[in-house]
């Protein structure tokens, strides 16, 4: 993928800080929406030029409009002190998804950002479509296998990331590679190292493997209504087979699709790769066709869109045309069975879809 091929954006959270966020892919179909969960090993600019994550971008981004951003602390995005938590980066998302006025999408995660895509969907099973869970956990080590042994592995693990994240010498870095994607060719794992880096500063990897440890998602895996596909590879050195297997038992109704390979996901060029790539595309369907707002709408017709789109309610659209709440009642009724939707939501998306509800008001 040609980083020419996507557009940069930011979005504010409550605080002012900037998220870093990007759209690729298909860009003409109304429902088509993939939005990738937040993971730690990102930067918006330097993934789509690897070896590693280009082919997979181009395969998400291939039937799909593809939004991913890079969570606060970390690639373009703006930095951070304190370690996330697992709300922090939900409520990432939802800045993000909210800023590009997203209603309603399909959603993958990769590894830590399996927990996010989670209890996202959990949380908002309005919003999420369908979900792909890649490599997943929603226990870190320490809720996985707690105990003193576990915490020395971390501490160190993030004492040593401290130490050495940054230096020239990417042995360090090479330690989590080899984690990662034992397999890799030495252009992959050069590649991967080198993204290792510029994604995040020493002090901030050693906060987010320690605050990766203890991330947890359990409660929220029964919550999660929409259709679930979690797939997993069956020598992944980096988080337990046993740990997919849990995540996929846990979401009623998913489907588990084990993968023979021992990389943490499949690379190009082996065939776990290739049937990843197919196992998505039967399981996202292809979007439907936008549904466009009607060329011949009245001022009016048009006037009560614009104030349904940017999510007034009767009484408050009421009181902007100054009319009794009674009868802008009827007319958003009137106006559903002209745009010919079922929900009161559904047109305020086809009404957003053909550029409605922006400021100043039409």
């Amino acid at each position: 993928m040609s980083p020419a091929r996507q557009e940069i954006r930011f979005a504010r959270n409550g605080a002012g800080q900037r998220i870093a966020y990007a759209l690729s892919g298909q860009s003409d179909e109304g429902d088509g929406w993939l939005v990738r969960a937040p993971h730690w090993l990102t930067h918006l600019e330097h993934e789509v030029t690897t070896p590693v994550w280009g082919p997979w971008l181009d395969v998400l981004g291939a039937r799909h409009r593809l939004l991913r951003f890079d969570a606060l602390g970390t690639g373009l995005s703006d930095a951070a002190a304190d370690p996330p938590t697992l709300d922090d980066l939900v409520d990432q998302l939802a800045t993000v998804v909210d800023q590009q006025r997203i209603d309603r999408f399909a959603m993958i995660g990769m590894s830590q950002g399996s927990a996010v895509a989670i209890r996202f969907a959990a949380r908002h099973p309005a919003r999420v479509s369908r979900l792909v869970l890649l490599g997943a956990f929603a226990r870190g080590p320490l809720v996985r296998e707690p105990g003193p042994a576990t915490r020395r592995m971390v501490d160190a693990m993030a004492e040593l990331v401290e130490a050495g994240w940054g230096q020239p010498n990417p042995a360090y870095r090479q330690m989590f590679t080899s984690q990662f994607f034992p397999s890799a060719t030495l252009e992959q794992a050069h590649a991967f190292n080198e993204l290792e880096r510029a994604s995040a500063s020493p002090t901030r990897a050693a906060q987010l493997v320690r605050a990766f440890a203890a991330i947890d998602a359990t409660q929220d895996l029964a919550q999660v209504r929409c259709p679930t596909l979690v797939v997993h590879q069956r020598g992944d050195a980096r988080v337990p087979f046993e740990e997919g297997r849990f995540v996929a038992a846990g979401i009623p109704g998913s489907r588990f699709e084990p993968l023979h390979g021992d990389n943490h996901l499949p690379l190009p060029g082996e065939p776990a790769f290739e049937q990843a790539r197919q196992l998505l595309r039967d399981f996202l369907p292809a979007p439907s066709p936008r549904r466009r707002v009607p060329s011949d709408l009245t001022s009016a017709e048009s006037r009560l869109l614009d104030l349904l789109a940017r999510g007034l309610d009767n009484a408050q659209i009421a009181a902007h045309l100054g009319r009794a709440e009674k009868t802008v009642r009827n007319r958003v009724s009137a106006l559903l069975e002209r745009l010919d939707v079922e929900s009161r939501s559904q047109a305020i998306v086809q009404g957003r879809e053909s550029g409605y509800g922006t400021e100043p008001s039409r």
